[in-house]
């Protein structure tokens, strides 16, 4: 058989891939990924995460969203919005952010083939597509496929008025009523945007309440906004089928005997692993059900010289972590054992509106765990640049050790949670307590003050209660 040989095959170019890639050939490895779309870039950037946020971006942008507080419920930056006005923000971003990661694949020297893998064995890799045919070698293969939407035979996805997430770009014209069915994050990002655009919502989720994973205070205030947005929350219901009875109306027929119509469907429960075309029995490895690839601490599969890293190993399945999983899986590859990282210090982001973001543990973990804690909570109305930005609703939340004063948890909700969250999450990373924030002296005005008053607040319940 032959074969080109390299040091190292990555299976995938999305955030997990590429960053393997790159951290293998600074190690001076010679490297080949291989993609099965015409682009690099993976899910993150074509179909999920990408064009998710500048969605949201755009929303936010031509709805006048942000300053209606400000301006009056009626303002608008654009009166009538189009599908065809978010699209083209959205292509803008993802033809850039595809020729930012193929030049720095190209400056790196990997080599990039395009095709769709297969294993022939466990060391060769057969790469098929319209350009190419080539078997490929290797002593050690990372793989980072990702995952896809997943399907349902009560849902039936017809790509117009049935559509999962990666199909959202597609629909023609905003529909002026929407049914989402989950209310996972996915879910929940999309219902939060055309929500904001005026379409009515309803979403369905089977489990008793939002975002399990979340601080449920947090999520409190999230479901509070969707409701004040006239989103329509149907918790603890499942979707038993789907039917389209006319054209432009769908109704979802529910376990509990009700039904939901609207102009669309967007169905967004779960996602499945890109593994079908691997092979992986060749190359001595089984999926799950759900197309999941088990891996160790260090995302070493049962077979030593494979990994897997990225959304195809399962939770969290965020490209920050994604990316981190790739470099943390190539330099063990190659015997690198010095490189470390902790994910309880890793932050998730939800791009609801508003935005969530949040770090360590939940109120819910640490009762649980029987660990002693006290809470500091400020709000954005109570520092000036919350009412100069026009968001008086969001809040922040500091939890922290009773005795130690050691930071265990931040929980955001609210314009730029995101950016706001690293901040604790350096103080957490460094073992900090509360009294950092206490010392701390912040720019005024930002949102950042917030912390100070979060940190006041705490202390002020725990001496009440020492004294009480």
């Amino acid at each position: 058989m032959s074969a080109v040989k390299y040091d190292l095959i990555v299976i995938g170019s999305g955030p997990s891939g590429q960053r393997a890639a790159v951290a293998a050939a600074k190690l001076n490895k010679r490297v080949a990924v291989v993609e099965a779309r015409s682009v690099v870039g993976g899910v993150c950037i074509n179909t999920g995460t990408i064009p998710s946020k500048t969605m949201r971006e755009a929303v936010l942008h031509l709805s006048g969203y942000n300053y209606r507080s400000i301006y009056g419920i009626n303002y608008r930056v654009k009166e009538k919005i189009t599908m065809a006005d978010l699209a083209f923000r959205v292509q803008a971003v993802i033809k850039t952010e595809i020729d930012v990661t193929e030049a720095q694949l190209s400056r790196n020297g990997i080599d990039i083939v395009h095709g769709v893998a297969h294993f022939i064995d466990p060391h060769h890799v057969r790469v098929e597509g319209p350009q190419t045919e080539t078997t490929l070698e290797a002593d050690n293969i990372i793989i980072g496929v990702g995952t896809r939407p997943a399907s349902s035979p009560k849902v039936p996805i017809n790509g117009h008025t049935i559509i999962n997430s990666d199909q959202i770009l597609g629909l023609s014209e905003l529909p002026r009523s929407l049914i989402v069915v989950g209310g996972g994050v996915i879910g929940v990002e999309y219902a939060c945007m055309f929500a904001v655009l005026d379409v009515r919502v309803t979403l369905i989720e089977k489990r008793s309440r939002l975002l399990e994973f979340a601080d449920q205070e947090i999520i409190e205030a999230l479901s509070y906004h969707l409701r004040d947005s006239q989103v329509t929350l149907r918790l603890g219901e499942e979707v038993d089928s789907v039917e389209e009875p006319s054209q432009g109306t769908v109704v979802a027929n529910l376990k509990s005997n009700k039904r939901v119509s609207g102009n669309a469907l967007l169905y967004a429960v779960g996602r499945q692993g890109n593994v079908d075309d691997l092979n992986l029995p060749a190359a001595g490895l089984e999926a799950d059900a759900r197309g999941r690839i088990p891996v160790d601490e260090h995302y070493q599969t049962k077979v030593e010289h494979i990994f897997a890293v990225g959304d195809v190993v399962g939770f969290p399945s965020l490209a920050s972590v994604s990316m981190e999983q790739g470099r943390i899986a190539a330099t063990r590859v190659f015997g690198d054992h010095t490189t470390q990282s902790n994910p309880s210090f890793y932050p998730y982001g939800i791009y609801s509106i508003p935005e969530i973001s949040f770090i360590g543990k939940t109120e819910e973990q640490l009762t649980d765990e029987d660990v002693p804690y006290e809470v500091g909570m400020a709000y954005y109305r109570e520092v000036a640049r919350g009412q100069i930005r026009g968001d008086t609703t969001g809040r922040l939340k500091l939890i922290f050790h009773r005795e130690t004063l050691r930071i265990l948890g931040v929980h955001i909700i609210g314009d730029s949670a995101s950016e706001l969250v690293h901040v604790g999450q350096a103080v957490m990373a460094l073992d900090g307590t509360i009294h950092y924030f206490i010392d701390a002296v912040f720019n005024y005005p930002t949102l950042a003050e917030c912390y100070k008053l979060a940190a006041f607040n705490g202390l002020g319940r725990l001496h009440r209660y020492q004294a009480g």
